[in-house]
């Protein structure tokens, strides 16, 4: 088992996911390492806003769209592979 329970991290990420908070800001916030919670943020898929605000510019907004179009199927592709792998080793188990 791990080394927090479930309730507390789902309690953790609603830091972050409902009430604003970076992720360092609730790291800091819980004592718990970083790099701990940012795994939990990218297990249930959460992505960092952007940075700068996103442009007026239509063009651009397509531009940004096709980018995060991209980062989504190749994430859908990871995952895909990480389903197979998974599969694959817990056969190899039986």
């Amino acid at each position: 088992m791990g080394r927090y329970s479930r309730e507390f991290k789902e309690e953790a990420l609603k830091l972050v996911m409902q009430q604003g908070y970076t992720p360092a800001e609730a790291a800091r916030k819980l004592s718990i390492p970083d790099t701990t919670y940012e795994t939990w943020l990218k297990k249930i898929g959460w992505v960092k806003p952007p940075s700068k605000p996103l442009p007026d510019d239509p063009q651009a907004l397509k531009v940004r769209v096709r980018e995060l179009e991209k980062q989504l199927k190749r994430a859908q592709e990871e995952k895909e592979i990480l389903k197979k792998a998974t599969a694959y080793f817990a056969n190899l188990h039986k």
